[in-house]
C-alpha cells in the first residue's frame, strides 16, 4: 500500500490524477459562497419522512469509543491526559469536588469521524475543494478560514444500510469493490430496491472490516474493501447527502487503478459537497436486520475543523 502525506489541517492529496482536476466540477448548485454543502437537504421535509421510520423507538448507537488503543491514520495520535489528583475542590459547605481532562487528538480525523467540506481538495496548478475556494483561501494557521465543521447543518434524515458482507456471504477484505451491481443486490436482499435511496438519505456500508478494530491495527490499517467511482458516481446521482461505512476510508482501498490516490473522497465531498462518515459501527445494524432507520448526527460546532468526532445514532 502506498504511503500518503496528510498535512494537520487540510489533507491534500498530492498523487491526484491530472484529469481529475482538469475535470472537477466544483460550483456548489446552492451558490458560489455555499459552504454547508449537502447539508442543505436538511429540511422538515426530510425529518418528517425520518420519523416514518422510527416505528420500534430502539435506539442503536453507531459510534465506536475513542481510546488509544484504536486504530489511527498514518501519524496521528490519541493522547488522553487526566490531572493526576483533582482538578478542583473542595468548595463550599458541601464539599464539591471536580475532574477534569486534556485531549490531545486530530480531534475531526480520529476514532469514528466525519470528513467536513475542508478536508479534501483536488490538487494542481491552483490547489482547490469544494465550490472551488482555493487552498490560500481555505487553509489558516489556527483552523480553516472556509468550510469549517461549523458550517455544516445537523443531520435529522432517512439512513439506509447496504449489508455488503451479506450480500458476499462473508466479511470483504483489503481491496474488495463495492460495485453498484453490489449495491443493488444487496437491497434486493433486503427486501428493498435502488429506489430505496433517495435526495437526502444516508447510505451506510457495512463491509465486516471492523472485524480487525483494536484487534488487529496493522491489518485494519493496511487497507479496505469499499466503494469504487462507479458506485460514487451511483450515491452522487441519488444525491445522499452522507455515505459511511465501517472501515476508515470508506472507498475501496488499494484502489483498483494504482495511480490515483482516494478519488472517492474526491468525488464526495471535493466535488459533490457530500460528507463521509468513516469508522461506523454498522455491524449493531446488520445484527439487528435494521435496513432503514432515521439517522440523527450534529457534528461538533468546532470553528475551523476538518471534521468531527461524535456518536451517530439510528433510531428505528
Amino acid at each position: 500500500m502506498p504511503k500518503y502525506i496528510f498535512g494537520a489541517a487540510v489533507a491534500l492529496i498530492l498523487s491526484a490524477s491530472p484529469s481529475l482536476a482538469q475535470d472537477a466540477q466544483l460550483t456548489s448548485r446552492w451558490g458560489k459562497d455555499d459552504q454547508a454543502g449537502a447539508s442543505n437537504l436538511m429540511t422538515p421535509k426530510k425529518v418528517m419522512e425520518a420519523m416514518k421510520y422510527m416505528k420500534t423507538g430502539n435506539v442503536i448507537a453507531l459510534g465506536r469509543t475513542y481510546e488509544a488503543a484504536m486504530p489511527l491514520f498514518g501519524h496521528r495520535a490519541f493522547a488522553l491526559r487526566g490531572t493526576s489528583g483533582l482538578a478542583g475542590g473542595p468548595v463550599g459547605e458541601n464539599n464539591v469536588i471536580w475532574m477534569d481532562d486534556f485531549l490531545a487528538t486530530e480531534i475531526g480525523q480520529v476514532g469514528t469521524q466525519f470528513d467536513g467540506l475542508g478536508h479534501i481538495g483536488i490538487g494542481g496548478k491552483r490547489n482547490v475543494f469544494y465550490n472551488g475556494f482555493t487552498a490560500d483561501q481555505v487553509v489558516g494557521p489556527t483552523g480553516l478560514n472556509k468550510l469549517g465543521i461549523e458550517h455544516v447543518k445537523p443531520f435529522f434524515t432517512k439512513g439506509v444500510l447496504i449489508d455488503a458482507a451479506a450480500h458476499k456471504g462473508a466479511p470483504m477484505n483489503a481491496g474488495d469493490e463495492i460495485t453498484v451491481a453490489d449495491i443493488e443486490a444487496a437491497l434486493k436482499k433486503q427486501g428493498l430496491s435502488a429506489d430505496s435511496i433517495g435526495e437526502g438519505d444516508v447510505v451506510l456500508f457495512h463491509t465486516g472490516w471492523a472485524r480487525h478494530w483494536i484487534k488487529d491495527n496493522k491489518t485494519f490499517n493496511s487497507g479496505a474493501p469499499g466503494i469504487g467511482l462507479e458506485a460514487a458516481a451511483w450515491l452522487v446521482k441519488k444525491g445522499v447527502v452522507i455515505v459511511g461505512a465501517d472501515t476508515w476510508p470508506v472507498e475501496v482501498v488499494p484502489n483498483p487503478n494504482a495511480k490515483i490516490a482516494f478519488p472517492v473522497h474526491q468525488e464526495l465531498i471535493a466535488k459533490a459537497g457530500i460528507f463521509i462518515h468513516e469508522n461506523v459501527a454498522t455491524e449493531r445494524l446488520a445484527e439487528a436486520k435494521v435496513y432503514e432507520f432515521a439517522y440523527i448526527y450534529a457534528p461538533l460546532m468546532i470553528k475551523g475543523a476538518t471534521g468531527s468526532p461524535g456518536n451517530p445514532i439510528a433510531v428505528h
